[in-house]
């Protein structure tokens, strides 16, 4: 059985005379150990599929699912109890900001030493001296001394430190890193991110790595899932979604990489933006961007789908001999045309 299971996933906020279909139908799984990485530009529904999962969803957010399990708990159906047993000690989250993560009024060691004693039955002194072990063990200098210092005293890259301390302070089976090297600059996220992969290894965690950048999940991830206005547009194994994206999305992405543009040139973009609340397409939503769309993609939803060993949701995957033909059969539309 999976560590997680999510099957037919939606979050949705109703705003004034409609609603916003912020995860649509995603279906995710997570074994034990494994690192699974979740890409997709900014309103994707990335983070908000993990807030779902954690039980972050605020009143008027709505959350059904078919299947939504941790461990053998279907977190749809516990108590608030329950999950607060669950969240923080066996599955755990690192938010983007960790400045606004922290409370300001409360020394690092105070919050430290709290969220210890709300998940295990340590007395203040034992999880006193347990923190101070968390803070070296991030590679927090004088950690002793730095448990009496406030978050504003702290660099980001510290405070983040601090996040990653507190949230593998109950040893979590999972732990979601949503962009955790957002606001630091790059030789910080580079330790950052090390820190988290040595983390990972030596404690067996499942991680999720919520992220933008292609170059972390490729050498961090051993699964990857592309995420495109509230769907899973495409699941691979890191290795094969490089080497043979299925979803022309993901080859729009990856063309996208600084890396890949030639000397002198432009760097490869995606016209057009992520679908808001009123101009959501009826048909494939990344249709009115895709090179490749016609009338066909335009008007009907593709469902995922397994294909060539991936998961894809698109009429005309990449590695289909017939798509050409198929697409001039269903009358290709020009993407400038419907962007």
């Amino acid at each position: 059985m999976p560590l997680l299971e999510i099957e037919d996933l939606h979050v949705e906020f109703p705003t004034q005379g409609s609603v916003m279909h912020a995860v649509e139908g995603v279906s995710l799984t997570l074994d034990e150990g494994e690192v699974l990485g979740i890409v997709g530009e900014s309103g994707s529904g990335k983070s908000v599929t993990m807030m779902a999962l954690m039980g972050l969803i605020a009143y008027p957010g709505r959350v059904r699912a078919r299947t939504l399990r941790f461990a053998g708990h279907d977190l749809a159906g516990i108590s608030d109890r329950q999950r607060r047993r669950l969240v923080g000690r066996d599955m755990a989250m690192i938010f983007q900001e960790p400045t606004s993560s922290l409370n300001p009024c409360f020394t690092i060691g105070w919050q430290l030493v709290e969220a210890l004693r709300q998940h295990s039955p340590l007395d203040r002194k034992s999880a006193w001296k347990h923190a101070v072990g968390l803070l070296e063990q991030v590679g927090i200098p004088a950690a002793e001394s730095r448990m009496n210092d406030y978050p504003h005293q702290l660099s980001g890259g510290m405070n983040q430190r601090v996040m990653i301390a507190m949230a593998i302070s109950c040893n979590p089976r999972l732990l979601i890193a949503d962009e955790p090297t957002t606001a630091l600059d790059v030789t910080i996220q580079a330790q950052i991110l090390e820190l988290l992969r040595t983390l990972q290894q030596e404690r067996g965690m499942a991680l999720v790595l919520i992220t933008h950048n292609m170059g972390v999940v490729s050498e961090m991830a051993q699964r990857v899932a592309v995420m495109y206005a509230g769907q899973v547009m495409e699941e691979q194994p890191v290795a094969s979604l490089f080497a043979r994206p299925q979803h022309p999305y993901t080859e729009a992405l990856l063309a996208a990489l600084p890396e890949q543009g030639e000397a002198g040139q432009r760097l490869a973009t995606i016209a057009g933006v992520v679908p808001g609340v009123f101009d959501r397409p009826g048909g494939c939503l990344f249709a009115p961007r895709c090179a490749y769309a016609t009338q066909h993609s335009a008007t009907v939803r593709p469902e995922l789908r397994e294909w060539m060993g991936a998961r894809v949701r698109c009429h005309y995957p990449l590695g289909d001999a017939s798509r050409q033909r198929d697409i001039e059969r269903d009358g290709p539309i020009h993407v400038e045309e419907t962007a």
